[in-house]
């Protein structure tokens, strides 16, 4: 058994209340801990999620990179901030991915992926992806010029993960797992419109099918391999602020956040902000977490916790 680490959105919140935190899952207990509680003013209130919440988790030594949706924070493990760091191509961002010492970044707004050095403390790579509706490209930029690229948002990139292989994105309108391999973009699979953090997992795709309510293993060469584990769902009379978000995003079993903790064993956030432990080998969910019965709290980032 482990500890994860989560970060949470919260749908609807209003100026001056909680709109996220980070949160310390331990599965041995199934008891939670909230770390950090995201309070700031300064931020764009307007509709589905916006500025709200902290989203991806990377951790490299004991250092806890968290992003915000315009900001990468640094924490130590006593959760005590140690740096930040802003660009100007950072909006709305979403998950994040450490590979070879680089922090990538999915800045949603500008249908890019913004490389951070840690060692450096220094912004120093980028990729903007572009899309016809038949293909895909990349375009690189400095990410300290002033001839970046215009904020279009036209994937929703939410997703980077890398390997020997090259970078995988995906977005709410990728339409399927895309693979960059330094040069050239090419779909890698295709998926459900809607989907989240999809990444490459034995021969197939691991992701949160979103709009199916469910998260899915998708192989590549048998069917017999594949499976899905439905969203944790809750009865409507136990679930509290059905009618406080206004933009009317906010709704229960909302499929987001995705890790795995150990070979065939991964664990799975949703809203109101639960954590599912799902055995792949078995076909069964062994665990369940949840931290709040509030639908509009939902699970963002999520990663396994090593201290």
């Amino acid at each position: 058994m482990t500890k994860l680490i989560a970060t949470s959105v919260v749908r609807g919140s209003q100026q001056g209340q909680s709109h996220g935190g980070v949160f310390l899952v331990d599965l041995k207990t199934q008891s939670t801990e909230q770390v950090l509680d995201w309070d700031k003013m300064d931020i764009d209130w307007q509709g589905r999620g916006w500025d709200r919440g902290l989203r991806g988790i990377c951790i490299i030594g004991e250092t806890i990179y968290i992003a915000a949706s315009d900001e990468l924070f640094a924490y130590n493990p006593q959760f005590e901030c140690v740096g930040s760091w802003k660009n100007p191509y950072l909006k709305h961002c979403h998950e994040i991915f450490e590979y070879r010492g680089t922090i990538f970044i999915t800045s949603t707004a500008y249908d890019a992926i913004i490389g951070f050095d840690p060692k450096s403390q220094k912004f120093h790579w980028a990729i903007q992806l572009d899309t016809n509706g038949l293909s895909f490209s990349a375009k690189r930029f400095d990410p300290n010029g002033n001839e970046g690229p215009l904020m279009l948002n036209k994937m929703h990139i939410n997703n980077v993960h890398c390997n020997d292989d090259g970078m995988y994105i995906s977005g709410l309108k990728t339409g399927g797992m895309l693979h960059f391999n330094g040069k050239d973009v090419n779909m890698s699979a295709q998926l459900p419109p809607g989907t989240h953090n999809a990444q490459p997992y034995q021969d197939g795709v691991l992701f949160n099918d979103t709009k199916a309510d469910a998260v899915r293993f998708a192989s590549r060469s048998s069917i017999e391999d594949e499976c899905a584990f439905p969203v944790p769902q809750y009865p409507v009379s136990e679930l509290t602020g059905m009618n406080l978000d206004e933009s009317k995003l906010a709704r229960p079993g909302f499929g987001r956040g995705l890790c795995v903790v150990a070979p065939g064993i991964i664990a799975a956030g949703s809203s109101p902000s639960t954590i599912a432990i799902h055995d792949m080998n078995l076909r069964v969910t062994g665990l369940t977490v949840q931290l709040t019965n509030d639908v509009r709290h939902a699970i963002h980032g999520l990663e396994v916790y090593p201290f």
